[in-house]
């Protein structure tokens, strides 16, 4: 579905004034609407359309919006006094088109979450229907000790680029420091105790094998962070330094998370092909701007951490992310030694002589045979050399 404007040319004036001349014509009247739909349009496209017809026509030129990413249950979202004018339901979203005096409201519902939008005669009674579609309508679950709230950016084929927040259950170091072995809990110790005023590198930097808790330190660090840093997962890495304007709004867009001057992580999991070495040939501007966020202009007066974490070994990794001054912390994360996982698992039954991962050790714990993790080949001379620096 398409909406097209068209101009509307002013009407003649008379030669003589003899009669009471026509009004010109009012700014919003020089718009017209005009509406194109096909077969991929859905009911919901035009429940948005005729909302959007009266604002854009002026009949209701004021609007306001607000989203929540979780409803309370029960809830239309709807003032007690509107009457329902549309309303349609897909597979995953429905539309409400409502309308009261001189106002009309636009409810899109998915899953949990809820866009809101107003449109008024005034400013005044735009902000009034709103605040009584929205005010306390969030379902906002009591705040636990052991949970804290992580942001969750994505691109929605809908809505653009989005973040919503979730509470996530996160151990304390100190529940979680066993899991790992001496050299990287030792790493780990000052990472956890870091404030803001520690800050030095703007990169984060976790590598080493699957299953040895990477992600499981990063929940950890979310919660001792937690006074003064928003975390949010980046859940289309590969997309977000492919797209200037994802990237925008991410890094310089404002939102609750980082008021009042907090800083921001955020979380890239397994961006392999973004930081190897050969990433300059493969991913083209995609490792400069990531870089560029970190230290460059890009990352001026923001408060942005970036933390990634790869499978790679450090060797195969492109030397501008690993130089020194850019990283915050740079850890390798790998398996406990068989002292360490007989100690955490209580028995040397199942344990190599190498030690063990810990999902090796969770999976012997259940009572599972553990799956050996690959080695990571190193790489080649060719494949070493070929891809020059990048400064």
């Amino acid at each position: 579905m398409s909406i097209m404007s068209e101009p509307i040319s002013e009407p003649r004036r008379p030669v003589a004034p003899a009669q009471p001349t026509t009004p010109p014509t009012l700014p919003h009247r020089a718009v017209s609407m005009r509406l194109t739909m096909d077969d991929s349009d859905s009911p919901s496209d035009i429940v948005d359309a005729l909302f959007l017809g009266r604002f854009a026509s002026g009949e209701l030129p004021y609007s306001r919006g607000a989203s929540l990413d979780s409803v309370k249950p029960g809830l239309t979202l709807l003032p007690p006094e509107a009457a329902v004018l549309r309303s349609a339901r897909d597979k995953d979203r429905s539309a409400t088109l409502a309308e009261g005096d001189g106002w009309t409201v636009l409810v899109s519902r998915w899953s949990r979450g809820a866009d809101v939008t107003v449109a008024a005669v005034s400013e005044e009674l735009a902000d009034e229907v709103l605040a009584s579609c929205v005010d306390g309508a969030a379902d906002e679950p009591e705040p636990q000790p052991e949970n804290v709230t992580m942001g969750f950016w994505y691109v929605s084929p809908r809505r653009g680029p989005h973040r919503t927040t979730r509470q996530i259950s996160a151990e304390t170091w100190a529940e979680v420091r066993g899991n790992y072995t001496a050299p990287v809990a030792d790493a780990m110790d000052g990472l956890m105790k870091l404030t803001a005023d520690d800050v030095s590198g703007r990169l984060l930097l976790l590598h080493g094998p699957p299953g040895t808790g990477k992600t499981s330190a990063l929940r950890t660090l979310a919660r001792s962070w937690r006074d003064w840093c928003q975390v949010d997962c980046v859940l289309d890495p590969e997309r977000l330094f492919n797209d200037v304007g994802y990237l925008m709004d991410i890094a310089i867009g404002e939102d609750d998370g980082t008021a009042g001057g907090r800083w921001r992580l955020l979380l890239l999991e397994d961006c392999d092909e973004l930081i190897r070495g050969q990433a300059k040939h493969q991913t083209g501007q995609a490792l400069s701007r990531l870089l560029n966020l970190t230290d460059g202009l890009l990352g001026q007066g923001r408060n942005v951490l970036v933390g990634i974490t790869t499978n790679e070994d450090l060797e195969r990794l492109h030397p501008a992310v690993v130089r020194p001054g850019r990283c915050l912390a740079r850890i390798e994360v790998g398996p406990l030694t068989r002292p360490e996982a007989v100690n955490w698992l209580g028995t040397p039954d199942g344990i190599g002589r190498e030690g063990a991962t810990l999902a090796e050790l969770y999976a012997l714990r259940r009572g599972a045979s553990p799956t050996p993790v690959p080695a990571i080949p190193s790489p080649t001379p060719a494949a070493a050399s070929s891809d020059g620096l990048y400064l």
